[in-house]
C-alpha cells in the first residue's frame, strides 16, 4: 500500500510537467508553421527586358585637370591702427566704421587748450630769451672794444663771452622748446597717413585717450589677400608671382590673384605652409571673408556619365545598362564630381564603353517599387 501511495506521488509531480512541455513544444511548432501546408521550392524564371527604342549615351574616359582646394581667410597687407600721441580728451572724430578716406583727411580732432598754453609758453621764453641774448651781445661788444684799448681786463672780457655764449644757448633751447609745442599740438589733430576704409571705431568723442591708445582701424583695400595654409606637397611647386584663381563664396565669383608671399616655414602639425595671395581691388569684397585658393594638382582620368542616366532609391544610385546581347539590366553605381554640364564622375560600377539608358526618354521612370527586378 505504502509502495502504491509513494508511486502515485511521483506521478504526481511528473504529470503536470510532462504536459506543460508537451503543450509549449505544440505552441512552438504552431507558431513555426509545422500545421500549415507549405509549397515546395522552385527556381523562378528570370525576366529580361530588352532594348527597344530608348535613347542611350556611352561611357567615356577623359583626362582632366585635378584642383586642390585651400581654404583661407581675406586679410590687408596694408593694415593701420590710428592712435593718439598726447594725453589729451577727444573733441571730435570724423569718421566711422565703413568710411573711405583719402590719405591727409581729417580724421579726430583732440582737445588742445593744454597744447596751445603751452606753445604761448614756449613762445614767450623765446622772446625772453632772445631779449637777453641781444644785452649779452652788445655787452660782448662793448667788452671787446675796451679790451682792445687795455681799459677793462681779460677776465672782465671772458665773463662778457661767456655770457654770450649762454645767452645764444638759452635762446637755442626756447627755439627748440616752441618747434616741440608746434609738433605737439600738431598731435591734436590726427589725418589718415595713407587712402584706406575705416573698419573699426574704437572710441567717441569725449573719451580721454592715452599716447599709444588705438582709436581707429584703417586698411587699404587694394592690399588685400588671400592667406591659406596649403599642404606641403602642394606648397614646394608653387612659386611668387605664380597666378592661381580664388572663389569667394560669398558673392559666388572666382577672380584671379597673384602669389605675393610663401612663408618658408611650415606648421608641424597641419604640415603646411602659409601662402599669401594678392587679390583685385572690389566693392564686394572685405576683410576677413572666406576664400578658396584653387591650385592645380597635376591631371587624372576618369569616366563620365550623362546625368540623365541616373536613377536613385534613397541613398542609392543606379543605372540601366544596355548589355551585348540587347538586355537592360540595374547596376548601382557610385558618383563624383560633376564635370561638364550635364555630365558626371563615375568613382564606381561602370567600365569605359558602357552604354546606358536615358531616362529623359519616354521609357518609364524606375521606382522603388519594382525593386523586384533588382
Amino acid at each position: 500500500m505504502n509502495r502504491l501511495l509513494n508511486v502515485l506521488r511521483v506521478l504526481w509531480k511528473i504529470v503536470p510537467a510532462a504536459v506543460g512541455l508537451a503543450c509549449l513544444a505544440l505552441v512552438i511548432g504552431w507558431l513555426a508553421g509545422a500545421f500549415n501546408s507549405k509549397i515546395q521550392p522552385s527556381t523562378p524564371l528570370a525576366t529580361h527586358r530588352k532594348l527597344t527604342n530608348q535613347p542611350t549615351a556611352e561611357v567615356h574616359e577623359v583626362t582632366k585637370d585635378y584642383i586642390e582646394e585651400a581654404i583661407g581667410t581675406l586679410k590687408a597687407a596694408s593694415r593701420t591702427v590710428v592712435s593718439a600721441k598726447v594725453l589729451a580728451t577727444i573733441d571730435e572724430i570724423a569718421v566711422s566704421a565703413g568710411d573711405q578716406v583719402n590719405q591727409g583727411d581729417l580724421l579726430v580732432r583732440l582737445d588742445s587748450k593744454d597744447l596751445e598754453a603751452r606753445l604761448e609758453q614756449a613762445q614767450q621764453s623765446l622772446i625772453a630769451a632772445t631779449a637777453t641774448r641781444k644785452e649779452a651781445d652788445l655787452s660782448h661788444d662793448r667788452s671787446k672794444l675796451l679790451s682792445q684799448q687795455n681799459v677793462v681786463s681779460r677776465a672782465e672780457f671772458d665773463e662778457s663771452k661767456r655770457r654770450l655764449e649762454v645767452a645764444i644757448a638759452e635762446e637755442l633751447g626756447a627755439e627748440h622748446a616752441v618747434n616741440e609745442s608746434k609738433v605737439l599740438l600738431s598731435y591734436a589733430t590726427i589725418h589718415a597717413s595713407r587712402s584706406g576704409r575705416i573698419v573699426e571705431r574704437l572710441a567717441e568723442p569725449g573719451d580721454t585717450v592715452r599716447p599709444g591708445e588705438p582709436l581707429l582701424v584703417l586698411y587699404d583695400a587694394t592690399s588685400l589677400r588671400l592667406e591659406s595654409p596649403v599642404s606641403e606637397h602642394l606648397a614646394v611647386g608653387l612659386r611668387v608671382g605664380d597666378k592661381l584663381s580664388v572663389y569667394i563664396d560669398a558673392i559666388q565669383r572666382e577672380v584671379e590673384s597673384t602669389i605675393d608671399e610663401i612663408v618658408p616655414q611650415a606648421d608641424a602639425p597641419s604640415r603646411s605652409f602659409l601662402v599669401k595671395a594678392s587679390v583685385p581691388r572690389s566693392d564686394n569684397l572685405f576683410e576677413g571673408m572666406f576664400g578658396r585658393l584653387r591650385i592645380p594638382a597635376g591631371q587624372r582620368r576618369h569616366l563620365c556619365l550623362a546625368t540623365d542616366a541616373i536613377q536613385s532609391i534613397g541613398q542609392l544610385e543606379f543605372v540601366e545598362v544596355v548589355t551585348e546581347d540587347d538586355r537592360i539590366e540595374r547596376r548601382f553605381i557610385k558618383t563624383g564630381r560633376l564635370g561638364m554640364p550635364d555630365r558626371i564622375e563615375v568613382l564606381s560600377g561602370l567600365k569605359s564603353g558602357d552604354r546606358v539608358i536615358l531616362q529623359s526618354s519616354v521609357y518609364p521612370t524606375t521606382t522603388a517599387n519594382d525593386g523586384a527586378t533588382l
